[in-house]
């Protein structure tokens, strides 16, 4: 069937391939020329290249290594047993060294990763080195698959920082087949409504700790990732937008047969495809219209603002060049289908019940809203994400349709019927810079405020004003210093509680930051990531206790009302941010803090063709 794409959604994929066209040409250029044309990767190396490769395999593997028509895949794992959406992947290795035998093929575990819990360092100095962690990543995906031993790729990760950086590696050996092989959701804990509730019932002091870490470990209970819409599920949603899952893996439980069939059924497929030469590189499968429908995703389901640097960064990995402006345009073409915490009481287990990424797929696809001239893991088009798997009798798995009607409408809509016409993030700009809001968790009467500002240089100066009762005004709250360059640009989470109850209590509030705030942004109205931030010279900086402060996130308009001659003579005041700078690690990152772009051009650290 084909489907006459929106004109609107045609103009801005136009304008996004000519922009990339001078960068995507040098890219493809660069991996092809890496292409080994007829042969398997380590054909190239020599004899004893190829002994150290094979040394610490068993011998019948060995012996199957020095075949010429065996195929060897790299496993890139981000295993640890502290992250809990990462314990699961202990197995995946051995289920994929399995599989891959029984179809005339061999793997290796090629590396690991680090990979961060933001759960963990949320509010503490490990924050801070949150973001930088997914170039670390990157970078450690290509020492991974720098030996060239290699005919394919397959990438074990979930978590916010984790798939985002293993993309960006994965791309920097994109002359390779590659496949995202998820762990999925815990099962489903408290309701998120009672977790919130007693979040802030601590902040008021109305019940202690261990209350708090009850409620905590009822919600974050068991292996698999968190079950809220944060930037670690919305990570799911993109690998099955840009087709490097499987059609509908994101979110069995880890522990459903269901798991392992489709870890299994990923490495044998990508076998196949080896095998009868139908593989196709990841830097040639994914192109402009592949990053375009992952930012439709985003749109649709209401996902993580984090995305808004991670996307832009692992395109420009593939030579596609995206700006803020791309993704409010989308959005306002896009409509929101999904509602899922924060931006509802649904975890992702009730969405996937409900009908799930398939279901949003083809409600996209049918209105011509989602880019199908694609190529995936499964083929070509997206016709195949419109389906979910279920296991035959032989116990092979089998994809179909998934129903024509929500499972409930409450979580999951059709097109004609969405709970937003628009995708609810967008960008806002004006005197203070640029900056990104997710408004669909905002409630329409939170929108629009005029206030003056109170400036902070630390998140745990505006904790004390709260604890002191000095922020019972209505104000615009302004957290800056908070970017990249000044300190790694962590998650201010620690502000939602306070902030939420200032706003409970009848104040009008907002926030204003050049940190993040990510997926679990709630209720209130927050202009993050803005750009350029403080120590890069941006306005956030000129900002002073006592301006007045337009903030209006239904026409996207940010503005201190200063008079502009006043302002432009404005000088952003020295901050000495060196205890930002050391312990727990951060001083290794100095590097990285010192080359940071922008985060409107990805916030990434490794200049050169990405900058």
């Amino acid at each position: 069937m084909s489907i006459a794409i929106h004109p609107k959604l045609a103009e801005i994929t136009q304008r996004i391939i000519e922009r990339s066209r001078p960068t995507r040409t040098a890219y493809l250029e660069r991996i092809r020329a890496f292409k080994q044309q007829g042969r398997l990767e380590r054909d190239q190396l020599g004899c004893s290249n190829l002994a150290h490769g094979y040394a610490s395999m068993p011998k019948t593997i060995k012996i199957e290594m020095q075949k010429a028509t065996v195929p060897n895949l790299g496993v890139i794992t981000a295993y640890n047993d502290m992250v809990s959406a990462h314990q699961p992947f202990k197995e995946f290795p051995d289920w994929i060294k399995d599989e891959v035998a029984k179809h005339g093929a061999t793997a290796q575990v090629a590396g690991g990763t680090p990979a961060m819990c933001d759960g963990i360092t949320q509010g503490y100095e490990g924050m801070e080195l949150s973001l930088f962690s997914r170039d670390v990543i990157a970078m450690s995906v290509a020492v991974g698959l720098s030996h060239q031993m290699f005919d394919g790729a397959l990438f074990l990760g979930v978590c916010d920082k984790i798939v985002p950086g293993l993309v960006i590696g994965a791309l920097s050996c994109g002359h390779i087949p590659a496949v995202f092989t998820p762990a999925g959701p815990m099962e489903s804990g408290i309701g998120n409504k009672e977790k919130a509730r007693t979040r802030q019932l601590f902040a008021e002091g109305k019940v202690g700790r261990d209350a708090l870490l009850q409620s905590e470990m009822g919600s974050y209970h068991s292996p698999g990732t968190c079950t809220f819409y944060g930037t670690a599920n919305s990570n799911q949603m993109m690998m099955e937008f840009m087709g490097l899952h499987l059609p509908a893996s994101s979110f069995f439980n880890p522990s459903s047969n269901m798991r392992e069939a489709l870890t299994r059924h990923a490495a044998a497929q990508m076998v196949a495809q080896i095998k009868n030469g139908t593989a196709k590189p990841i830097g040639e499968m994914l192109t402009e219209k592949s990053f375009i429908n992952a930012v439709i995703g985003l749109m649709a389901t209401g996902g993580s603002t984090n995305h808004t640097m991670h996307l832009v960064a692992m395109a420009r990995a593939a030579g596609v060049i995206f700006n803020w402006d791309d993704f409010d345009e989308i959005s306002s073409i896009i409509p929101l289908l999904i509602r899922v915490y924060p931006n509802g009481q649904a975890d992702v287990n009730h969405f996937a019940a409900a009908g799930g990424l398939p279901f949003v797929i083809r409600e996209l696809r049918n209105a011509g809203l989602l880019h199908d001239d694609v190529d995936t893991v499964v083929g070509h088009g997206m016709e195949a994400y419109t389906q979910e798997p279920f296991f035959a009798e032989s116990g092979s798995l089998i994809w179909k349709e998934v129903p024509a009607e929500s499972g409930n409408e409450e979580i999951l809509r059709k097109f004609d019927n969405p709970f937003s016409p628009d995708g609810g993030l967008r960008l806002m700009k004006g005197n203070i810079g640029r900056g990104v809001i997710k408004v669909s968790a905002v409630a329409e009467e939170h929108r629009v405020i005029e206030a003056p500002a109170i400036v902070f240089n630390d998140q745990k100066e505006v904790l004390a004003a709260f604890e002191r009762g000095e922020l019972e005004r209505d104000f615009v709250c302004v957290v800056r210093f908070q970017g990249a360059r000044a300190m790694g640009m962590p998650e201010l989470h620690k502000l939602t509680p306070p902030l939420g109850i200032l706003q409970d209590r009848g104040f009008k509030v907002a926030l204003v930051t050049d940190g993040r705030m990510s997926g679990a942004s709630g209720k209130v109205p927050a202009s993050i990531h803005m750009s350029p931030e403080a120590l890069m010279g941006g306005n956030i900086g000129k900002i002073q206790t006592g301006d007045m402060v337009q903030f209006n996130a239904n026409t996207g308009e940010l503005n201190v009302l200063v008079d502009e001659k006043e302002w432009n003579a404005r000088e952003i005041p020295a901050v000495d941010l060196t205890k930002y700078h050391y312990g727990v690690g951060r001083e290794l990152f100095a590097g990285f803090r010192s080359l940071t772009s922008s985060a409107e051009t990805g916030a990434m650290s490794f200049g050169g063709d990405f900058a």
